[in-house]
């Protein structure tokens, strides 16, 4: 039967079909991992700093915190194209026709084809974050301005797209930092507003949920919203400068903040959407929680040492990817035995992407 086990183990690595790029901060460079094992690096991709690589149909995107847009090819591993967009810029979305991205410095949104051809470009007199899509709409948040922007494409989605400003939310919170989106409820969070915003981008109507704050300490490293923060029921949001995970129904209804060990930056949920991990900043770098999305606890704590910038689950083994920039080193974690499974070398590895080679 242990025979049966590890054979049946050893054609699905053959067969696997993950591919895992991780950001190299340090080093202007994206790693390769393949069947647990360092296989590659894509070179010369400027400032990483505080890259994003995101992936659609074969195509992949980076952004770069000195703002170049790159293309590059997943399957060939290999630079295909770069645009300098501005001078700053941590936030893109991707759709079949275009690529968006939010810029810093330029304080503008740029529309590019997905050859990174420069179609328009919206100017909003501030740097600008959380951008998502919707139907037909381009969604984003202005942290100098306080405001939210709709876009809409009046080519809905048929060829290149065209956008107008159809909709602002002024006043929407003190210094929006990011967002994320379920269906067409755009969240987004604060730094100096005790609520996060919640905007229905059917109706346009606007909300400010409360958040139950109880102390305020200084922010190291700023929290992380995204898709992978939602289930079908629950929102779970991290909180900015407080000990907690809140926890929301899917119609924003409180339901409670799980205490967690120090400033919570990434919320990140399983495939399966049983687990929850949490990363941490400032002296609680090092450490990972999980939480149980039924009984909502913390059920495990690991302390990798080092300095823990990311995770990330896979979507095909039982494994947490976990990216220790103090060790140079990504730690693969069994979710069956809650025990470390293998380290791999990066050097001074940050975010950690898997693209699914169809």
């Amino acid at each position: 039967m242990k025979k049966l086990f590890l054979f049946i183990v050893l054609i699905f690595n053959l067969f696997a079909s993950e591919k895992i790029f991780v950001v190299e901060r340090e080093n202007s460079a994206l790693a390769v991992i393949e069947n647990h094992k360092f296989k590659n690096e894509i070179k010369n991709m400027h400032n990483f700093n505080h890259a994003v690589v995101k992936f659609i149909e074969d195509d992949g995107y980076a952004i770069t915190r000195d703002g170049y847009l790159i293309k590059f090819d997943p399957i060939k591993e290999k630079k295909v194209k770069e645009v300098k967009a501005s001078k700053s810029a941590i936030g893109f979305t991707l759709t079949k026709n275009y690529v968006a991205v939010a810029n810093y410095a330029n304080k503008n949104v740029q529309i590019f084809d997905r050859d990174l051809n420069l179609l328009q470009t919206i100017e909003t007199g501030s740097k600008n974050v959380g951008i998502k899509v919707y139907k037909n709409y381009l969604v984003f948040a202005c942290m100098d301005t306080d405001e939210l922007w709709v876009l809409e494409d009046l080519n809905k989605g048929v060829s290149n797209p065209k956008f107008k400003l159809v909709k602002k939310v002024e006043n929407a919170g003190e210094v929006p930092f990011d967002a994320m989106i379920n269906k067409n409820l755009y969240v987004v969070g604060f730094f100096n507003s005790p609520f996060v915003g919640v905007l229905n981008l059917d109706t346009f109507e606007y909300r400010k949920i409360p958040l139950r704050l109880d102390k305020k300490s200084v922010v190291l490293k700023v929290p992380h919203f995204g898709f992978w923060s939602i289930m079908k029921d629950k929102f779970f949001i991290p909180a900015v400068g407080d000990n907690k995970v809140f926890v929301f129904d899917k119609n924003f209804n409180y339901i409670k903040a799980i205490e967690v060990e120090g400033n919570p930056v990434f919320t990140s949920l399983s495939p399966k959407r049983v687990y929850l991990a949490v990363t941490f900043s400032g002296k609680k770098f090092p450490i990972v929680q999980i939480i149980d999305t039924k009984s909502l606890k913390v059920i495990k704590r690991f302390d990798f040492g080092g300095m823990v910038l990311h995770v990330r689950w896979s979507n095909e083994e039982p494994i947490l990817y976990v990216s220790n920039n103090g060790k140079s080193e990504v730690v693969g974690v069994s979710t069956k035995t809650w025990k470390e499974r293998f380290k791999i070398e990066v050097p001074k590895p940050s975010g950690i992407f898997i693209y699914k080679n169809n």
